[in-house]
């Protein structure tokens, strides 16, 4: 019989390799804006909340916070490097004023991780006490990170187009939100089963707009195509429902 642990350890693994595809699917979008030397359209948001959720589960899963906990911080420190490249990119194609912007919220969310962990590491003398404050506190940074498309899911309804929501990445994102809920239920940590388990259910309703609005987003880029517009995002929308190309983004 499997025990608790082990089983923990397995699909804490599969839920890193899933976090993993989930980090890595924007780089279509990246290959893109270093292209075209541009942003377009593409928002930071997404990559800035991820960025500073990433590094507030690297300080959750740290020995002195959090014990046995290895798994939460290999794939969150892999999440912030990652994340942190998109958004030097973002800084270094953006115009002036959004490069400003992108650089003092990542400025601010770097100061507000350090003071943190600084206050929380010399404040709280237990390991129960870190926890539950920087859990706290990751909860809130998860459900902001997986809330992060909602403003997409609003232009995809008005729009009835699924351009810029990707399938690779909602997909993602849902089985991310999947795999790190069972972790979290097999041994219960409500500071991570609570906002992955709403991450799932988000990322469940952008897979349903998909499949529900990918043949009009379809007819919308040919309809584009045939009056010889450019197509910026040179999304391509197969039978399948699957949104593939060059100009996915997580806005």
């Amino acid at each position: 019989m499997v025990s608790v642990d082990t089983a923990r350890n397995v699909v804490g693994i599969l839920g890193n390799i899933i976090s993993l595809f989930l980090f890595l699917s924007p780089l279509p979008t990246f290959i893109d804006i270093w292209k075209k030397k541009s942003v377009q359209q593409y928002s930071p948001t997404p990559y800035l909340a991820t960025l500073v959720n990433c590094m507030v589960w690297v300080v959750y899963g740290l020995p002195m916070v959090r014990p046995n906990s290895l798994l939460v911080i290999t794939i969150n420190g892999t999440g912030t490097a990652i994340e942190f490249i998109y958004v030097i990119l973002f800084i270094l194609y953006s115009d002036k004023k959004k490069r400003f912007k992108v650089v003092m919220t990542l400025v601010i969310g770097v100061v507000f991780i350090a003071v943190m962990a600084l206050l929380v590491l010399t404040l709280a003398h237990t390991t129960q006490r870190r926890s539950m404050i920087v859990g706290l506190l990751g909860s809130g940074f998860n459900l902001i990170m997986y809330a992060a498309p909602l403003a997409v899911m609003k232009l995809v309804i008005t729009t009835k187009s699924v351009e810029f929501m990707p399938f690779s990445i909602s997909f993602a994102s849902f089985c991310n939100g999947a795999a790190w809920s069972s972790y979290a239920i097999i041994r219960f940590d409500p500071f991570i089963a609570i906002p992955n388990g709403l991450g799932c259910v988000l990322a469940l309703a952008q897979l349903v707009l998909i499949g529900v609005f990918y043949k009009s987003t379809k007819m919308q880029i040919e309809a584009r195509r045939a009056k010889g517009e450019v197509d910026l995002s040179e999304v391509v929308v197969n039978g399948n429902g699957n949104v593939n190309g060059n100009g996915n983004s997580k806005t």
